[in-house]
């Protein structure tokens, strides 16, 4: 049969399948029912599975004629610590967690057509679909490659997908360079001396020193960054004591930098290192900045989005092909994987109307599974041809 009669023929079961997941959401690392159920229909079509990497993590490989060229396509498969209030039938089962970033679309979309692609085998090398946990804590990529993903599985280019409501359903989004930011969580300890609110001078106010860090912080984007440099600072939180009349000792601050250039990332957190300290020396105190964790920025590959792109066109109207689209602050930690393997690519494809991701009420577009299988079969026999 054609690619179009086998999606046609097979779309009800993997949306059945794709609304399994979504009741049984699993968070980062914990994807344990989820992967056992990846690699049990991985190892029923003919892929060599391993399965562990990263705990959760899943690599199936395809082989077909005789060469050396290697594709790999990658899905996320972990849900989010949140509460979902979709009302859908399918709603999750599990409390406090749920698919409200599309992941399980992801996951279903890819094996959607792997199994195409193992009883069909048009195509000439070697296929990886690698099957990601916790990219949610953008550690799940990184955890891989720790593992040695490429160096077990290398890869002569790899791609993945991200569906994106609020784009014209099943329309392909690309973008050449700087795609997704960086993205680092840092925490300011500052420590000063607690006493008594009516005696101020003798105490080192840890809060008011907060606050001073937080507004030099932001002279940082207005001062040392370029103009034409996207850039963001974000501090979400300050946490110091719980009553009025006590001034604190101490006080944490919780930080959230974005940036889409290397050198500039690398800046930013030279200089809110450099001024957290200095302002707290200012009044007398002391601070430490701790880098908890961070993802690098995301940069596609030119010559392998333009080949996405050249598939993309072979298969949809050009209307549904946007092959410059802006770059989001938003983070994706397969730039971890495009750090280490830099020829690929990462794409969106719209989901249409409806509740963004990460919001109580969203629940992925199963219609977009269609051109996406679709678009991954294809790329596929094209790259491995």
């Amino acid at each position: 049969m054609t690619l179009q009669e086998f999606i046609d023929r097979n779309f009800s079961r993997y949306t059945s399948l794709r609304r399994d997941l979504h009741r049984h959401p699993e968070t980062g690392f914990e994807e344990i029912r989820t992967s056992n159920l990846i690699a049990d229909l991985l190892k029923s079509w003919g892929y060599e599975v391993n399965h562990g990497m990263a705990k959760t993590g899943i690599v199936g490989t395809l082989q077909a004629g005789n060469s050396d060229k290697v594709l790999g396509l990658r899905a996320d498969m972990d849900a989010l610590p949140m509460q979902e209030n979709s009302g859908k039938a399918w709603e999750s089962t599990n409390a406090g967690k749920f698919h409200g970033c599309g992941h399980d679309g992801h996951t279903a979309t890819l094996l959607f057509a792997a199994e195409w692609l193992a009883k069909t085998r048009r195509f000439n090398g070697t296929l990886h679909v690698i099957f990601q946990p916790a990219e949610e804590l953008l550690r799940g990529g990184q955890v891989m490659l720790n593992d040695g993903v490429f160096r077990r599985y290398p890869c002569d280019a790899i791609f993945a997908l991200h569906n994106m409501p609020g784009l014209r359903t099943g329309s392909f989004h690309f973008r050449k360079g700087a795609m997704l930011s960086s993205s680092d969580t840092l925490q300011i300890d500052v420590t000063g001396v607690g006493g008594h609110g009516a005696f101020p001078e003798k105490t080192i106010d840890s809060t008011m020193v907060a606050c001073y860090i937080v507004t030099a912080l932001q002279t940082i984007i207005s001062r040392n960054i370029p103009p034409f440099q996207p850039a963001v600072i974000t501090v979400g939180s300050i946490q110091s004591g719980s009553v009025a009349n006590i001034i604190n000792s101490s006080a944490t601050l919780r930080l959230s930098v974005r940036t889409l250039d290397p050198q500039i990332r690398t800046h930013i957190l030279q200089r809110i290192s450099e001024i957290a300290v200095s302002q707290a020396e200012s009044f007398g105190a002391k601070a430490e900045v701790h880098h908890v964790h961070g993802s690098p920025v995301l940069i596609n590959d030119s010559e392998m989005t333009d080949f996405a792109i050249s598939v993309a066109r072979e298969l949809f109207d050009e209307s549904l092909i946007e092959p410059h689209t802006p770059p989001v602050m938003a983070s994706e930690d397969f730039a971890f994987m495009l750090e280490e393997n830099p020829r690929g690519t990462y794409f969106f494809i719209g989901a249409g109307e409806g509740c963004p991701v990460h919001n109580p009420g969203y629940d992925f577009n199963d219609e977009i599974m269609k051109p996406a299988v679709t678009f991954w079969a294809t790329l596929t026999e094209r790259f491995l041809n």
